[in-house]
């Protein structure tokens, strides 16, 4: 049995000197936030932080992957989202990909060692915005659902939940996942022609998007649960079925609709994982 790991292998060498950069200087503090971008070596993310937020105390943060060929700017001047984090008291992260795109491992191109990019903005979080690390949940659409799910795969203790929407693995799907079971809620509309619950092949038959009931399989395999009975739960227009192994929570809910993304469906999972978690949270 084997699993997929990230084109870019970061050794623990790499990653140290990637985050040995240290805590921004003062002078550097709030430079960036909102429209204007938060520049790192290696890309750039856009920060909406919440209304009335408490400096002193650490923040809470959604970090957000655009779609194929997307702009981070755009998901941070959506102003459902900005409700959003303002209702939850969280920052609102949007990562902008290299060229518009993620280099997942089954990706066309591999541009970006996007574990080690996405630890260096969490350090950066940590010491310009004051950000809690252990308090942060990783959510995308589409192709940055693709990016989601092989993070929660990979490594699912990098953040402290998962939030896709509209994308699973793709084809060849990994045998198993080494990291720990993740706590992933993952949206999607049975109407999607973009990325069918079945998938579908892209590029003349080069990739193919993975199906999504086979892509849960992985995990549901993995902790003897092919044939148990999942928990069926509706909240609004979704209806999910969960899975709870002994650690982690898979969370499958779909409505009818095509490929769409709803900023109440990112929420949702948070307040869910929070409930989990045992956090504080603004409602």
């Amino acid at each position: 049995m084997t699993a997929y790991k990230f084109p870019f292998a970061a050794s623990a060498a790499v990653l140290a000197t990637v985050l040995a950069a240290g805590p921004v200087s003062a002078d550097d503090q709030n430079t960036c936030g909102d429209e204007t971008p938060c520049v790192l070596d290696n890309g750039e993310y856009y920060i909406h932080l919440p209304e009335n937020r408490d400096e002193s105390a650490p923040l809470g943060a959604i970090f957000y992957l655009h779609g194929h060929r997307g702009k981070a700017v755009n998901a941070i001047r959506n102003t459902g989202f900005q409700q959003m984090a303002d209702d939850l008291g969280v920052a609102f992260v949007a990562v902008q990909g290299v060229n518009g795109t993620w280099s997942f491992p089954t990706a066309p191109r591999n541009l970006r060692d996007e574990p080690v990019f996405f630890d260096t903005v969490l350090s950066d979080l940590e010491d310009r915005f004051n950000v809690d690390r252990d308090k942060t949940m990783l959510s995308g659409f589409s192709s940055g659902g693709f990016m989601t799910w092989y993070v929660a795969c990979e490594d699912s203790g990098k953040f402290s939940g998962y939030a896709p929407i509209a994308g699973a693995f793709w084809e060849p799907l990994p045998d198993n996942c080494p990291a720990e079971n993740p706590y992933l809620f993952h949206v999607h509309g049975t109407s999607d022609t973009v990325v069918p619950l079945a998938g579908r092949w892209l590029g003349g038959g080069k990739w193919k998007q993975g199906d999504v009931f086979e892509s849960f399989d992985v995990w549901r395999r993995q902790n003897d649960l092919a044939d148990a009975q999942p928990e069926k739960l509706t909240d609004g227009n979704l209806e999910c079925e969960r899975w709870a192994p002994e650690g982690g929570l898979f969370e499958l809910c779909l409505h009818d609709g095509g490929h769409s993304i709803e900023a109440k469906w990112i929420k949702r999972a948070w307040t869910e994982l929070g409930e989990i978690k045992g956090w504080d949270r603004k409602t």
